[in-house]
């Protein structure tokens, strides 16, 4: 189907129904085993905490959520993702049509993102820069209902709360859009004095509070080790004085790698490049702050701490940039010249799938090829012929007993890393316990270390 003005709100439906579709069925065809993030979600699921080693809790809350409706059928996980990601297009499409105030160029600003290969070819995995996505929107919804509405509604403030909060519990990085939004309505408030100060703006910051009051307690409990693992995980606690430059300069070349195919598809829509830009322009300010503030802020944190920024992190950051350039070139667009724009758009949206599936089956040494369901079979008869009591407990190594945790019939609870102690006489009932010791993972039907 041609892509023109008559038909592009059928395009658009049709272009959610097929991503899900896709990008649900090639995952499960050519994979044979979930990839490692959704393993680490489902295993954090199966033993619910307010916060785990590396994340905070959100994505194993829903991972948890799923299991409990299909059980270890893999292809509900792909599925999950799916709906993830199409909601945050789907709301990406509302907030556009609310600032551009055109159906047609709204749906142009989600069919770009197929530019960005975080929306297409790295969504079959499900894991926290999954998770953030409809937060994220969400977050950017609430944001402008409550930038572009000078009387403050008590619901839009608690829902943005709400949101927010949910966005920050699926990944810490989700502050970078926080700090940008208090950074845009300082400005409306107190540089381009558009309205007064009123402490019901402060309603969405109290919600947020409230609601992560027991993720802070339990961070008390646990010892930071979320925040001690981000830190890790950027570098920065062996960064060295070219660090500061090194890093800041890959991010931004990989920024620019990332964004070519976007640019060059989103390009293909406008036939003049003028604009003068009005800095006065309410909607402008507000789409420069949700889309190159956060940007601007994680460099700065490279270049000042000379941390690593990775690739992934940066997955929710690009999700406006395709409102931002039509809503910059939007009186140079030209919806009666298409043609170009359908055919770059119409490749790139049947390459990442085939890529994916490539990929998927010429690779046999991925994580998606460990035999998880196999081993855990022969787990389960192994235990079946010692003992009649189901297996509980599960711990050692997150990625096997993650596994074992997800394909086992009794969905034992993942323990965490933790290794206890087995004497010479392992395998058999010690104390009343049932535990068999398998170099590196211990199950057991009662727990104790």
């Amino acid at each position: 189907m041609a892509i023109n003005k008559k038909n592009l709100l059928n395009i658009f439906y049709a272009f959610l129904i097929a991503h899900i579709i896709i990008w649900t069925l090639i995952p499960s065809l050519t994979n044979k085993n979930l990839p490692l993030d959704t393993i680490e979600a489902l295993a954090w699921g199966s033993n619910l905490d307010w916060g785990f080693d590396k994340h905070p809790p959100m994505s194993a809350f829903i991972a948890e959520f799923f299991y409990k409706v299909f059980g270890s059928q893999d292809w509900a996980y792909y599925l999950l993702s799916q709906i993830f990601v199409i909601t945050t297009f789907y709301i990406v499409f509302l907030i556009s049509n609310e600032i551009l105030r055109n159906k047609n160029l709204s749906i142009f600003s989600v069919l770009s993102l197929v530019g960005i290969y975080f929306y297409n070819f790295t969504t079959p995995e499900f894991n926290v820069n999954i998770c953030q996505l409809p937060f994220w929107a969400l977050t950017v919804l609430y944001s402008w209902k409550i930038y572009n509405n000078k009387k403050l509604n008590l619901k839009d403030s608690i829902l943005l709360g709400v949101f927010a909060v949910a966005g920050f519990l699926s990944k810490y990085l989700f502050i970078y859009l926080l700090i940008s939004i208090f950074f845009l309505f300082a400005y409306l408030i107190l540089i381009k004095k558009d309205r007064k100060f009123d402490f019901k703006y402060l309603i969405s910051i109290e919600v947020f509070l409230i609601l992560l009051v027991p993720h802070i307690i339990w961070l008390f409990q646990n010892d930071f080790k979320t925040i001690l693992y981000a830190f890790d995980r950027t570098g920065i606690n062996q960064s060295g004085a070219l660090d500061h430059f090194k890093f800041p300069i890959l991010f931004l070349l990989k920024q620019v790698g990332i964004l070519i195919p976007f640019i060059f598809l989103v390009f293909l829509l406008i036939q003049k490049f003028k604009y003068k830009f009005n800095f006065k322009d309410k909607k402008l300010i507000f789409l420069i702050f949700i889309n190159l503030m956060p940007l601007l802020l994680i460099f700065l944190t490279s270049l000042i701490s000379g941390s690593k920024i990775r690739t992934m992190w940066m997955t929710p950051f690009y999700l406006f940039f395709g409102v931002l350039v039509i809503y910059i070139f939007q009186s140079q667009i030209n919806l009666n010249k298409l043609k170009g724009f359908s055919i770059v758009f119409v490749i790139l949206f049947i390459f990442s799938p085939f890529a994916y599936a490539y990929v998927s089956i010429t690779q046999t040494d991925k994580r998606t090829d460990y035999k998880g369901k196999q081993f855990s079979i022969a787990f389960q008869k192994k235990w079946d012929e010692n003992y009649k009591s189901e297996i509980k407990f599960v711990s050692g190594d997150m990625w096997v007993a993650g596994n074992l945790s997800y394909h086992l019939k009794s969905r034992p609870k993942w323990m965490g890393s933790v290794k206890p102690p087995c004497s010479p006489k392992c395998g058999k009932e010690i104390d009343g316990i049932d535990y068999i010791y398998f170099g590196q993972i211990y199950l057991s039907n009662k727990w104790k270390q």
